[in-house]
C-alpha cells in the first residue's frame, strides 16, 4: 500500500505545476479528478486511458434513435415564475406566500421554499406591481394585483 502512495505523490507531484498554472481552484480541482480517473483506468488496464477526456454521458432520446449529451433541463428560477404569474390572472384574487409557493409546485414543478419568494413579492410590491397587505385572518401577508 504504501508503494502506491509514494507512487501517487510523485505523479502527483509531476503534475502539480501544470495544475498549479490553472488560476481557478474549482478547474484545479477538476483537472486533478480528471488525472485520477486516467489513472485509475490504467492501473486496471481498461481501454484507452485517453478516452476518459473525451467521454460524455449519452441519454438516449424517447425513441431511442439518436443520444444527445445529458444536461438536465434548467428549471426556471422563482423570479420568472413569479413573472409568468404576474402576465396570468392568478394575482387578481389574494393569495399568501405559502399558497403561492403550492402553486408553483403544482402548476411549475417548482418546488420554492416561502423565503426564496418572499424577496421578489416584496420588490414586486415596491414596483407597484402587486399591493401587499396583511390578512386579518391570519396576521400574514398576501398579495394582489394593483
Amino acid at each position: 500500500m504504501s508503494k502506491q502512495i509514494e507512487k501517487l505523490k510523485k505523479q502527483l507531484v509531476e503534475i502539480s505545476e501544470v495544475v498549479n498554472s490553472f488560476q481557478s481552484e474549482a478547474v484545479q480541482v477538476r483537472v486533478v479528478d480528471r488525472l485520477l480517473d486516467v489513472m485509475i483506468e490504467m492501473e486496471k488496464g481498461e481501454g484507452d486511458p485517453t478516452e476518459i477526456f473525451t467521454k460524455r454521458n449519452y441519454k438516449p432520446r424517447e425513441n431511442g434513435e439518436h443520444y444527445t449529451p445529458m444536461r438536465g433541463a434548467k428549471k426556471p428560477g422563482a423570479t420568472k415564475v413569479l413573472n409568468q404569474l404576474m402576465s396570468t390572472d392568478f394575482f387578481n384574487t389574494r393569495h399568501s406566500i405559502a399558497s403561492i409557493a403550492d402553486y408553483c409546485k403544482e402548476n411549475f414543478d417548482s418546488d420554492f421554499k416561502t423565503s426564496e419568494l418572499s424577496g421578489i413579492l416584496l420588490k414586486l410590491a415596491n414596483e407597484n406591481k402587486l399591493k401587499r397587505e396583511r390578512s386579518n385572518e391570519n396576521n400574514r401577508f398576501e398579495y394582489v394585483k394593483v
